[in-house]
């Protein structure tokens, strides 16, 4: 333990201006909270951003319609940029961004992760020949659990393989598959060798189809209150990007298995203001039956088959999905009709003598029917969408955005979900999680006074009229933050500080109490050109019943030793009393994978990335991540118990492109 203490001490304490070139990982980081997006999602946000890293656009050429793939630019920044394109093209230099005054320092540093400077001659002869790319993964736990023993079916390694084509931005296919810790392989049921497998084919502009998706799909409408399968950032988002919800339809590409479509969608250009998105899909759901074998009461989209039981929810039911949005734009205006039909093979029949599943989704067939709307200015812009599902069950979502001055942005996001409203594929902004009882108001806004100094906050009060989980009766949830940076030269100097207050039963379920949460902190990042780092502190306090407290001193160190070898260290040593006040650590991860490991107790985490471009085509990544608990020998419980204090894992990488 003490040799673990003097290292930790050493790494954290290494000098903060002697270090490696910045991500767009370090920056997004700053930007949005790992606890506000399941793992699923984040993983999904990070395939996407890894992706258009991996292959970027011409700024100088950049559509609307690629611009919007980036989910940290809002309507307003996205506009601006085009105007000034419109303006002033081709850009010759990054620094001309900072003439683009609603981009902030981290937003003009984020976009030069995914765009370059480039001449349309040049990219079209690029676009003529075709990509090849192949990828392999694993990640080799050097620990063994209860489950390895007796109780999963598969072996402890988890890994996928990759293989994706690309010609220019017209034409996309590629296949992934992909098994966790303990799933079999080429064994069991899944004797076709993954657990899951995603394939897809997609072409952009190719007469009036705008994209073609064909295989495993995602797609969004409007504000997402009838569908929305990609995945949705949270409130820190919301304030950032201004409340805009993307409109897409791109190919499903993770190893993710679930939330995705399977079929044909289309966006079809029938003429300069007037489009359609006709799709269908049928894909195997996981559902957990009931005693009749014959309904689910629940779906699962957890993606875990690593044993019997869990084997037997894989695929036991079949969802439909069909439907359409047809939407016209005008200028700044927009408006679109969406409907969507769903059928499950098994009907959902959810056990409603427990009060907060009264009004769970029950039945068979699902059908909404939705209006979105918008108007996008720089100065004034507001989004909505209003919903029904069958039984005529109201769902609306609006919000609007002002620009006061260059300096000063507010947005107001206003919600109301009926206790009663059902969609199985929605997803939109929510403090509950569910597109279903809930009403609430949102106010933020962003102050950049001057270049160096920016500062965002934001409150937001949610009411829930019907019992939720954990509260027997009517509920309120508040939630508040406050963030502030300072960037100069090559320093940047962050703080946050956030409270949220929640309604919740005592021990007795005989009335509610208010739970308050206070999470903080405070980051020092230093970017230079072959070395960057960052140190932060992180610190929460619950009040409840029972107090919890915790917090948390890290250290990332990215070096970039020569154009063939990077270097990415990070180390944390954390002090939590329990679950309550556990904290959420950011490590650099595998290309398309995320990192954001969750700790409590006592310990320390490290971890080591060594990425190898041996050639133009051939690159290798090998990661080392260990975490050393000094108050426990056991680790975890059931199956997933490890009968030790450390838990040390290997991961290697080979992209090879042709």
């Amino acid at each position: 333990m003490k040799k673990s203490l003097l290292w930790t001490f050493c790494l954290l304490c290494f000098p903060c201006h002697f270090l490696s070139a910045q991500s767009w990982e370090n920056d997004y980081h700053q930007l949005y909270d790992p606890d506000e997006m399941e793992s699923a999602q984040w993983e999904e946000m990070s395939d996407l951003l890894y992706d258009l890293e991996q292959h970027p656009f011409n700024l100088n050429t950049a559509t609307k319609e690629q611009l919007s793939q980036l989910p940290f630019l809002s309507d307003e920044e996205i506009e601006d940029i085009c105007v000034y394109l419109y303006r002033y093209a081709p850009i010759k230099s990054f620094g001309e961004l900072a003439m683009i005054e609603s981009l902030d320092a981290i937003k003009r540093r984020l976009l030069q992760c995914f765009v370059f400077l480039g001449e349309e001659e040049k990219e079209h002869l690029s676009e003529s020949r075709g990509h090849h790319e192949v990828m392999a993964t694993i990640k080799v736990p050097l620990y063994e659990r209860n489950g390895d023993r007796s109780g999963y079916l598969g072996d402890r390694y988890r890994h996928q393989l990759r293989y994706a084509f690309r010609q220019g931005d017209h034409w996309r296919a590629g296949l992934i598959g992909a098994k966790d810790s303990g799933e079999p392989f080429f064994s069991n049921r899944n004797s076709m060798g993954y657990d899951f497998y995603s394939f897809y084919l997609m072409c952009h502009r190719v007469g009036i189809i705008k994209t073609l998706v064909a295989g495993k799909y995602r797609m969004s409408m409007g504000m997402g209150l009838v569908m929305n399968s990609d995945f949705l950032l949270g409130k820190s988002a919301a304030l950032t990007s201004l409340g805009r919800q993307r409109q897409i339809l791109r190919a499903h590409s993770s190893a993710s298995s679930a939330n995705y479509l399977q079929g044909m969608a289309a966006t079809i250009q029938l003429s300069r203001s007037l489009q359609v998105t006709p799709f269908l899909s049928y894909r195997p759901v996981d559902g957990t039956l009931n005693s009749d074998t014959l309904s689910i009461s629940a779906l699962v989209e957890g993606g875990y088959h690593r044993t019997a039981s869990e084997l037997r929810k894989k695929n036991n039911t079949f969802l439909t999905t069909a439907g359409t949005a047809v939407s016209y734009k005008n200028g700044a205006w927009h408006a679109a009709m969406n409907l969507v039909y769903s059928h499950l093979s098994r009907p959902l029949r959810p056990n409603t003598k427990v009060v907060y599943r009264c009004y769970y989704p029950q039945g068979s067939d699902f059908m909404n029917m939705s209006i979105d709307y918008g108007y996008t200015h720089h100065r004034l812009s507001f989004h909505g969408e209003t919903a029904i599902d069958r039984k005529g069950t109201l769902a609306t979502l609006n919000t609007t955005q002002i620009r006061m001055s260059s300096e000063l942005s507010m947005m107001v996001l206003q919600r109301f979900y009926g206790m009663r409203y059902t969609s199985l594929q929605a997803q939109a902004f929510s403090e509950g999680g569910r597109v279903q009882n809930e009403s609430g108001l949102y106010v933020g806004a962003h102050w950049q006074p001057s270049r160096k100094l920016l500062a965002s906050a934001y409150a937001d009060v949610a009411y829930f009229a019907w019992p939720r989980y954990q509260a027997s009766a009517s509920s309120y949830h508040q939630d508040y933050l406050l963030s502030l940076s300072y960037l100069t030269g090559n320093w940047n100097l962050s703080t946050r500080y956030r409270l949220r207050i929640k309604e919740k039963d005592d021990e007795q379920k005989s009335a509610l109490y208010s739970r308050q949460e206070h999470r903080g902190r405070v980051a020092v990042c230093y970017d230079g050109t072959m070395v960057s780092t960052k140190t932060q502190v992180d610190f929460a306090c619950i009040k409840n019943e029972n107090n919890s407290r915790g917090w948390t001193l890290s250290q990332l160190v990215n070096w970039k030793m020569n154009k063939i070898f990077h270097t990415h260290l990070a180390a944390a040593y954390f002090h939590t009393d329990d679950y309550d006040s556990r904290m959420y650590l950011y490590e650099r991860g595998m290309l398309y994978n995320f990192s954001f490991p969750v700790v409590y107790g006592r310990g320390i985490r490290y971890s080591l990335l060594l990425r190898a471009q041996l050639s133009e085509k051939f690159m290798i990544h090998a990661r080392v991540a260990v975490i050393n608990y000094f108050d426990r020998s056991v680790i975890g419980s059931g199956y997933q118990q490890v009968n030790s204090s450390s838990l040390p894992s290997l991961e290697l990488q080979i992209r090879w492109k042709l």
